[in-house]
């Protein structure tokens, strides 16, 4: 007999090779499966609600597995945070119905992106966690190329090539730029059904060149009709993306008080 969960994990990706567990590299994954393999004496496979790229961070990623029926939601807040590295930190974990799956069961994800556009985005407590860009930006033009994506669209322009996908078409629920506390930048806020390869990364490169002057906003609708990626700006560096949260339907929780259908996300954020 198993129980399967669902554990809200934060971590710091600048040490990380990813979240999926690859042949060479620290990854997330590799772990949080390490952890769970010590406590139940086997392999235990771990799921994420999403793949993460090096030097990404996650804020709530959803982590599913499942374990020997004796272990409670308690016990494995505990003994996670135990024994996972100090890069990582689990800030609840909930029971789950027997088939559910982080990533194949969420319904919607959400991420955001900082910007660094002052002089202390070279900070080293800072230039970690966000792109230390040191220049200034438009926030009109920034929010007017984000409205271009709002709905559903075909972003294979805004997406590493690979091998085909059955469709590219993704809906952007939430798309929006604010400036940040004390001057310190500015922050992208993207929420959709599902995300392709360095989707956010891709549009956030394109959107700061639209906020600098370097293409004309009118690009961000002609790039959606794009077959390739080629006219496409260079992605933005991993470190100002952060994984906030994926949504679950209620009744994929034994408790209804676990209930997910608002977004899943840490409490703590920086700044």
């Amino acid at each position: 007999m198993s129980r399967t969960f669902l554990a809200l994990l934060y971590y710091d990706g600048g040490d990380f090779v990813g979240w999926q567990r690859q042949a060479a590299g620290r990854t997330v994954q590799g772990e949080v499966e390490g952890v769970l393999e010590r406590l139940c004496e086997r392999r235990i496979v771990a799921h994420g609600a999403g793949r993460t790229d090096a030097g990404v961070h996650a804020l709530g990623m959803g982590v599913s597995f499942s374990v020997p029926a004796s272990w409670t939601s308690e016990r494995l807040l505990r003994a996670l945070n135990g024994l996972l590295p100090r890069d990582c930190w689990v800030e609840r974990v909930v029971e789950t119905v027997p088939g559910f799956h982080a990533r194949k069961s969420a319904t919607g994800r959400r991420y955001r992106y900082d910007i660094g556009t002052d002089h202390g985005a070279a900070s080293p407590f800072r230039r970690r966690y966000e792109w230390a860009l040191h220049r200034p930006l438009e926030l009109g033009l920034l929010e007017e190329a984000a409205a271009q994506i709002r709905g559903e669209h075909d972003f294979r322009a805004f997406a590493v090539r690979s091998e085909p996908k059955p469709h590219y078409r993704c809906t952007v629920r939430t798309a929006r730029w604010e400036a940040r506390p004390e001057g310190a930048g500015v922050r992208l806020t993207i929420a959709a059904d599902r995300f392709l390869h360095h989707m956010v990364r891709f549009l956030v490169g394109t959107m700061v060149d639209i906020s600098l002057g370097r293409r004309p906003v009118e690009e961000m609708r002609a790039l959606l009709a794009s077959t390739d990626n080629q006219d496409t700006s260079p992605p933005a560096p991993p470190q100002g993306l952060f994984f906030e949260a994926a949504d679950y339907p209620a009744e994929l929780f034994v408790s209804p008080g676990n209930s997910t259908e608002e977004p899943v996300s840490g409490k703590d954020r920086p700044k």
